[in-house]
């Protein structure tokens, strides 16, 4: 299968501000790609990429004052296949986690595991370890929050999405993710696109998507709060303990966004 994805965001700068760009498809993922995913501007703007602490692509930059864009589109072969399921996937002990796993199981920004332990344990201690675990988890929180583009909230926290039950897709994988690492499962969060392949197309714009994976048998695997099914077509970009690791633009100085297009789709051959 092959998919066709891109974006363009378009600030206007109060003064030339510094930025940071993870808009590229995760490391992993290069070899697929069919066509280049370079970025680009309607203004010139040097560029120089980074691999961060977890292994994303990061493309810093000085937008000039005034309105500044940045593009980008591009192929990708993907596998065509849903989301990979194992029941019998096992749960490690925290003590043979491997090292790099164990940031997964610690409060973070978002993910406000001091706020949630009791409660998981109250509602999943008794739930049989690994895979149905973690399902249970992803039913919950499946249930528990209404999604609504209008519920979008910055600062929501796991916690409040949890009090609130509202919220968007960041706020499904929060919540899943704090929980998760509330009973000892490795979480990380992660970002990219999601498009209408194999279900019925959304009455929505097109937006970069939120879910998370869970370490367990020795592998990371794709779960999905907001949609709870196996879903096909998932092209990643960044993961992270939670948003404020993978934010797609973070800026050092005031600039507001005054467009936001995103597209991903299946190519059908002619």
């Amino acid at each position: 299968m092959i998919i066709r994805c891109g974006y363009e965001l378009s600030y206007d700068c109060l003064a030339p501000t510094p930025m940071i760009l993870m808009l590229s498809v995760l490391p992993d993922r290069e070899k697929d790609l069919l066509s280049s995913q370079n970025m680009r501007f309607d203004q010139p703007v040097s560029t120089w990429d980074y691999c961060d602490m977890f292994g994303n692509r990061c493309t810093r930059l000085v937008a000039p004052s005034g309105h500044f864009s940045v593009s980008a589109d591009f192929d990708i072969v993907d596998s065509g296949l849903p989301d990979e399921v194992d029941r019998n996937a096992r749960q490690h002990p925290v003590q043979d986690l491997p090292d790099e796993a164990l940031v997964y199981l610690l409060g973070s920004r978002y993910c406000d595991t001091q706020n949630l332990s009791d409660t998981a344990w109250s509602m999943f201690g008794n739930v049989p370890e690994g895979w149905a675990r973690v399902q249970a988890i992803v039913d919950y929180v499946h249930n528990r929050i209404t999604f609504g583009y209008g519920f979008a909230r910055a600062t929501r926290t796991a916690s409040e999405a949890f009090q609130e039950q509202v919220g968007v897709c960041r706020d499904f994988a929060h919540l899943a993710v704090a929980l998760c690492r509330c009973m000892n499962i490795p979480a990380r969060y992660c970002t990219g696109y999601l498009g209408d392949i194999g279900v019925p197309p959304v009455d929505a714009p097109m937006d970069f998507s939120a879910w998370f994976q869970v370490y367990l048998s020795h592998r990371w695997w794709t779960f999905d709060a907001r949609h709870n099914v196996p879903r096909i077509g998932r092209i990643l970009m960044a993961t992270g303990r939670d948003a404020a690791d993978v934010a797609m633009v973070t800026s050092f100085g005031p600039s507001y966004l005054t467009d936001f297009t995103v597209v991903t789709g299946e190519v059908v051959p002619a």
